[in-house]
């Protein structure tokens, strides 16, 4: 019988799928993302235009989120 917590661990991604408003392209074809929480990142890719939500995994812009109302909650 395989260990429960291996289980577990499997079912969890190792990178969390952020989500943050594109507000600049920058020249070497990365983009400068603003979090929900104010921090700012930088992801490569483009494909997200400036001004719209984007969704980011591993330091990557890897589509375009849906602008809904975000609720921040810190634990």
């Amino acid at each position: 019988m395989p260990n429960p917590w291996s289980r577990f661990e499997a079912l969890v991604p190792l990178a969390p799928t952020l989500v943050g408003t594109v507000s600049a392209h920058n020249a070497d074809g990365t983009s400068a993302v603003t979090l929900p929480g104010g921090g700012q990142i930088t992801a490569e890719g483009q494909t997200v235009a400036v001004g719209l939500q984007a969704y980011i995994k591993e330091g990557r812009v890897v589509g375009e989120a849906p602008s809904l109302p975000i609720e921040l909650i810190e634990v």
